[in-house]
């Protein structure tokens, strides 16, 4: 088992689930920016990780963009050295294009992690020796006007078998690293978490996100993140 194995079967799982208005188009990256997906997980997803952080799914300017959770485009490329060719979604939203790493927008959850993680541990290889990111969902949703639709608003006979799926991979990914933390980031991802490797031997929690709909955020989210990784004894 290893985590190209668990993405081939979880886009396979995904592959025939179809969803209705209000959502009009549905991205997956692990699809058309596989390229930089498996770039990801050579490089930083290999053996055990004592800290294995959840999303709950791409944003529509960085994983969906390069394939890389959180994945703000600068730090992606020029921190975490990784570039490579993206395609494009069967169906793409007009006000939504899928552009790679031509990309102009940043996305501000993802500068804002990714240089937490910078800031904090200096290289990418210091940071990930501990941690490893993922995202509970790849999938991103849009409705016809080109707004996000996060998951848990799907209606349920929708949900329920993407969330079974996804539900699969992610403890396949939590019994391949072995990890002591699983932390959500963000409450949903911490649910899910609970829900699905709460039987095992692992401590479960969960770190503000970064989101910049969060007023918290907004206001130093780096500080907030130091805070909650020593509630949950992850740092000192």
């Amino acid at each position: 088992m290893n985590l190209k194995q668990i993405t081939d079967d979880l886009i396979a799982d995904l592959a025939g689930l179809t969803y209705g208005p209000p959502v009009a188009y549905v991205y997956n990256p692990l699809v058309y920016a596989r390229g930089p997906w498996d770039l990801y997980c050579e490089r930083y997803g290999q053996g055990r990780r004592e800290v294995l952080m959840i999303g709950m799914n791409p944003g529509p300017f960085g994983m969906a963009q390069v394939g890389v959770p959180f994945g703000e485009i600068a730090h992606v490329r020029d921190w975490l050295g990784i570039e490579a060719p993206v395609g494009k979604p069967p169906l793409e939203h007009p006000k939504r294009p899928i552009l790679g790493f031509d990309c102009t927008r940043s996305e501000v959850s993802g500068r804002r992690l990714w240089s937490w993680a910078k800031d904090t541990f200096g290289t990418p290889d210091a940071f990930f020796d501990r941690f490893f990111i993922t995202n509970y969902c790849p999938l991103v949703f849009m409705e016809e006007g080109g707004r996000n639709r996060i998951p848990e608003k799907l209606p349920k006979a929708e949900r329920e078998p993407m969330y079974a799926a996804c539900d699969r991979a992610l403890r396949r990914t939590v019994e391949l690293m072995e990890p002591k933390y699983v932390v959500g980031v963000g409450k949903f991802a911490q649910k899910k978490a609970q829900q699905v490797v709460g039987d095992l031997d692992v401590i479960i929690g969960s770190v503000p996100h970064p989101s910049p709909a969060s007023p918290l955020a907004n206001r130093g989210w780096a500080p907030l993140m130091d805070a909650a990784l020593r509630d949950l004894g992850v740092v000192g």
